[in-house]
Parts: C-alpha cells; structure tokens; sequence
C-alpha cells in the first residue's frame, strides 16, 4: 500500500509538470541579455552614454590617462619623486601598471563599446537624424580612444568588429602598425565629420557631446601627427570659416579652466564632470563601479594642484615654463595673465591689478594673490617635500571655490581636450610648413596673443620657416597650452626625440631642483638636481605595453619603448623632418 501512494504521488507530479507548459516569464527590462540588447534605436544610445562613461576613468581623463601626456611633455616634471617618476624620466620598465596598464586598459573599454554601435546599428531602423547622430558620435569616440592608444603605446590591437570578441583567436590579436592604426583613425574621424551635426545645430544637444567641429579639429591633428599639412590645414581654415560651427576666443583665458565657463565657444571638445561636491560619494577608482553613489569628478586637481594647499602633489611646473612666462609682458607692462592660470605663483605685481575685469586678470577681486581662498605671501609648494611649482590649471586654485582640496575624483572642472586656440596656432603652423613664414601665419598668432595683451609678433622678425616654427614650438604654445595633455604629442610628432639639437633643448627645458623649495630659477646644468630627459633612451618617447599584457596575449609583441629601438629611421623614411634649433631675438 505504502509504495502505491509513492507511485500515485508521482504520477499526479507528473501530470501537473506536463500541464504547466504556459509558464509566465518575466523580464527584467534593467537587465538586458545579449539576446535581446541592440533591437532598438534607445538601446543605441544607451551604447553611445556607456562610451562617454569610458572617457571619464583613470585611465583615460579622470587622472593617470590626462596626466601621462603633460608628464612626458618638457612643461611638467615630477615633483613628488614617485608617481609618475618612470614616465616623466621616460624609462618605465613596462611592469608598472599605472602608465603601461591603464590607459591600455580604459581605452580599449571605449573602442570595444563603439565597436558594438558601429557592428550592429546599421540592423535596426531608426530616423535618419538619430543613426548620423548615434553613428557619428561612435565614429568619433573610437577615433578619441585610438588616438591615445597609438600616441602612448604606438603599434596597437586594431579591433573594429565587436564580433571578434566571440572568438579567441580574434580577439588576441597582434599588433597592428602605427600607420594602420592612424589610417582608420582617418576613416572614423572622417566619417564622423559627415554625420555629427555643427555645435550650431546641435543646440543644446551638442554640449558636452562630439560634434562635427570636434571631429574636424582631431582630424586635423591625426593629419599634422603623419605631417600632412596640405591636407590639415584646408580643415583648420574650414573650422576658422565656421563651416563646423560659430567658435571663437574667449576674452577672458580664464574662462577655458572654471566650471561656471565650460561648453563655451571656444571648446571643440571637452570631458564632462559633475560639478564639485554634487558627484556622489563612492570613489570610481576602476571601471567595475557601478554605485549609484560613484564620484563623477577627476583626480587631475589630486596631481596637480599644491601639497602644501592639501593636494598629493606629485607633479610640477617647470622652470623652464614659468621664466617663459615672465620674459615679455603684456602691452600694459604687466604679466601675461596666463600665468596666473597656469601656474600658482606668488607675484608682486598681482597685488597692484585691482578691479581690472579685463581679459588679462581676475574679475575685479581685489585679493589677486589667492589660492583656495588663502592670501599667499609666497609661492606654496608643489610637493612639501621636494618642493616645486604647483599647476593651477584643471584645478580650482584660481576659482576659491572652496577652502581645501578634496582629494580623489572629486575635482569638477571640465577638461577642455580641444580649444579653437589650438585650431589657430595650428593653421598658423601648416601655413609656415607649407608657404614658410607669412603675415598669414603671423595673424594667426597674433590673434591668440591679443587675447591676453601681448605685442603683435612682426613679420620681419622671422626670416625662415626654423625662425616661426620655434617661435610656434617654444614660445606660444607652450603658453597657451602649458601643462595641459598634448605636449608630449607634439615632442613626437615635431621629431624632438630623432634630433640631437633638439634632444639637448628638451634636457635643458627639463631641468629642475629638489631642494624643498618652490625654485623659480632658470636654471642650468650646474644649477639643476636633474632634468626629466637625461635617462631618455631610443624608443621610450612611447610608453612600454605592460609585460602582464604581453603574457596573456601570445600575438602581441612590445614596441619600441619595450625594445629600446630607436624610431629615427621610422620617422625620416616617412619623409618627415626636424626644425634645427634657431635662436630667437
């Protein structure tokens, strides 16, 4: 009886099974499957947000990616003698993840969810307006993404088909050559120029996104960096007619570097931050955090600004760069005001400028010798102990904001990537390349100079294109541009590195002192503890692919920076060549 009722209990079992077959099946609609993410236009631009996240981790804007290139660069050094020691020294070993790792890691987050919009979009139908909008801005993040890719680690994974990610042998692929790299760099950039609308049209929808300007202005610099001026610089004048949109100079420099100021007319391009102390309270240290609570601001303020003011202080001004500052005064006999933007100095002179709400100094606050809202008496250090110059760019040194830094991705300043001063300078640039020295090129200069009262540069002062070209290379854009991410680019690009004349220059802009002190000195071999260039060997202009990246991918090799290969020859078979160092009047 006992094994009867065990069989019916089954048999009932059975049949109860076998008629539910109508089970209700709920999805979660906050939790995509694979199966059913990308049907649909929403999904898209979901993708499109996803990448611009991407833009806004360590390893690409957030701190460690922005400040590797400054680092590199012969306007910032080292000033804490331990982050970032290896990159400013160019001698990283390739086993240091900050610099080798991550912006390798970060970058490639971007181009993989790009990937995915470029792979699949054209499956789905969608208004035409909205595919060039979502297309376009995929087109031009990937192109973003690869740009630092190729321009730090040089000959990279080219991966453009989100279908490789299913198969391994796909997806560890080797290098593929810096040329092809900048090639579909091209092609991306290109293509988002057609689709994206001009910030003008935009309208709202263009702030903080990429626009056909922000295109333009990146293709142009992918061109100058395999020295296509002829092709360059009709975009550069393109961008200066409007074609891409109405931008124009600010009148107040200042206005590039505050948060009340971002998305102006004078941004091609910049990455968005939450405003301070409105972004959270999780630190999104790696790219797994996903609280709802996660900091939205970058660390760059954390790098940057003084130690002695409450930051890490780890990296510097140099010397080099402030006496560069302090040689010509603006047409009133006082400094150029982006020095005060730039770097944060103690200066007799700043106590003299009140209410002087003019492009060249602060609006009209009387108590101009203030950082954080401490009246300085002398020049605070970068770091408290090694001493140095702090930067106030990126930061809120300038702005008094607050009292005290609050270290961490806290910082809320957007960082301006591309200004329409750089769109001057550079047709100012491919002018002289391509017609040699010209009024042209001269008003071109002019123009950015006039912003903060400065003499016109004449004409007859420049005698060749190696004369304007050095007054381009070491006097305006280093001022205009001091410490902010593109220099170590332009070192590249220019041939700094293949030139002995050149290579000694860099040395002597390197030089700095580690004497406690936040030394202003011009300074000499004899006068210097160090420069940044004298441990420079062939091939480590370019940061070393990490080794733990080489191990897991069979196919990959190192570059020249792993290698210690001289890239000499590379450069002047591609037909390019160096400006000789020529002196100035």
């Amino acid at each position: 009886m006992k094994n009867l009722k065990i069989i019916l209990t089954m048999l009932v079992l059975i049949v109860i099974a076998s008629a539910c077959k109508d089970e209700l099946i709920v999805e979660d609609p906050n939790n995509p499957t694979t199966a059913d993410f990308g049907k649909s236009e929403s999904d898209f631009r979901e993708v499109v947000i996803a990448c611009y996240n991407r833009i806004r981790l360590e390893g690409t804007f957030a701190r460690v990616g922005y400040a590797l290139d400054a680092v590199r660069g012969d306007e910032v050094w080292n000033s804490s003698q331990q982050w970032y020691l290896e990159y400013d020294n160019l001698n990283s070993p390739g086993t240091i993840d900050i610099g080798d790792q991550w912006p390798w890691r970060d970058n490639y987050h971007v181009v993989n969810r790009a990937n995915f919009i470029t792979t699949y979009i054209d499956e789905v139908d969608m208004p035409e307006d909205s595919y060039n909008e979502i297309a376009g801005q995929a087109r031009f993040l990937r192109a973003l993404a690869y740009y630092n890719l190729t321009t730090y680690y040089q000959d990279v994974p080219l991966i453009t088909d989100y279908e490789d990610y299913s198969d391994l042998e796909k997806l560890y692929k080797a290098n593929s050559p810096q040329e092809e790299v900048l090639d579909q760099i091209e092609e991306d950039l290109s293509m988002a120029m057609t689709l994206l609308p001009s910030k003008d049209k935009g309208g709202e929808w263009a702030l903080g996104r990429a626009t056909s300007g922000a295109a333009a202005g990146y293709m142009a610099r992918v061109l100058m960096f395999r020295h296509k001026f002829d092709e360059a610089y009709p975009i550069l004048r393109d961008i200066i007619a409007g074609k891409y949109g109405s931008y124009r100079l600010m009148s107040d420099y200042g206005d590039n570097f505050r948060e009340s100021t971002e998305n102006n007319d004078e941004s091609l391009f910049e990455v968005q931050f939450m405003n301070f102390g409105t972004g959270g309270t999780d630190e999104e240290w790696t790219p797994v955090n996903i609280s709802p609570d996660a900091t939205q601001g970058h660390a760059i303020e954390s790098n940057f600004a003084s130690q002695e003011l409450g930051s890490w202080g780890d990296l510097a001004g140099a010397p080099w760069l402030y006496n560069l500052f302090k040689a010509e005064s603006s047409t009133d006999g006082r400094l150029d005001p982006r020095l005060y933007w730039t770097l944060v100095t103690y200066e007799d002179e700043y106590d003299l400028y009140t209410n002087q709400n003019t492009a060249a100094y602060p609006n009209g606050d009387p108590r101009t010798n203030v950082a954080y809202q401490q009246e300085l008496t002398e020049t605070p250090l970068s770091n408290n102990a090694q001493g140095g110059i702090s930067i106030a760019k990126h930061t809120n040194a300038r702005t008094n904001i607050y009292a005290s830094i609050t270290n961490g991705l806290q910082c809320g300043v957007n960082l301006r990537l591309m200004r329409y001063s750089d769109v001057l300078l550079r047709a100012a640039e491919c002018e002289n390349e391509i017609n040699g020295p010209t009024q042209i090129a001269i008003d071109y200069i002019n123009e950015v100079r006039r912003r903060v009262a400065l003499p016109d540069l004449q004409l007859a002062d420049f005698p060749t294109a190696d004369h304007l070209f050095e007054q381009i290379a070491n006097v305006e854009r280093p001022k205009e541009f001091g410490c902010e991410n593109g220099r170590g680019r332009d070192l590249i690009r220019w041939g700094f590195f293949y030139d002995q004349g050149r290579l000694q220059q860099l040395i002597e802009h390197g030089y700095y002192v580690t004497d406690g002190t936040a030394n202003t000195d011009l300074l000499t071999a004899a006068t210097a503890s160090n420069s940044s260039f004298n441990t420079y060997t062939p091939g480590n202009e370019y940061f070393p692919i990490f080794q733990g990246t080489l191990n897991a991918n069979p196919n990959l090799e190192g570059n020249s920076a792993n290698k210690n290969e001289d890239n000499s020859t590379k450069f002047f078979a591609n037909g390019y060549s160096v400006h000789p160092v020529v002196e100035l009047e």
